[in-house]
């Protein structure tokens, strides 16, 4: 089994196909939404596919050490974690193409109107250390 990350993106991806940003959805289509994303989660889990999701909220900030006794950097002129990441699904699964086949089945989580999204999705795999080579 491998780890793979699905990050989802507020920007910085290609757009989505029903583009209208969550903002602007009713509270019967954001409902549906999470109800979607709970439903699919719930499916990996009886599968053991799934590790952990969590939506992430827009408030964030950049922080970097600047020197012994100095305080952090914070916030710079680049574009925001928090303006760029919606949230993050990690499975667990057997073949990276299991992994794509449910990148794209999350991406058709429905938006407004209920229909879906069609939203691009990051899929990155955990870097694990090589293993040692012992005789």
């Amino acid at each position: 089994m491998a780890k793979y990350l699905l990050l989802k993106h507020y920007r910085g991806a290609p757009a989505a196909v029903n583009d209208v940003p969550m903002d602007q959805w009713t509270p019967e289509e954001l409902s549906a939404h999470l109800q979607y994303m709970r439903d699919f989660a719930a499916r990996l889990e009886s599968t053991g596919e799934f590790v952990d999701s969590q939506a992430l909220s827009q408030e964030g900030t950049f922080v970097r050490y600047d020197g012994e006794g100095r305080p952090p950097v914070t916030d710079g002129p680049f574009a925001e974690t928090k303006d760029l990441i919606a949230g993050w699904m990690v499975i667990d699964v057997e073949t990276y193409e299991r992994a794509l086949e449910l990148a794209a089945e999350l991406s058709a989580a429905p938006g407004a109107g209920g229909e879906p999204i069609h939203e691009w999705l990051e899929v990155r795999p955990f870097l694990y250390a090589s293993p040692t080579i012992t005789e």
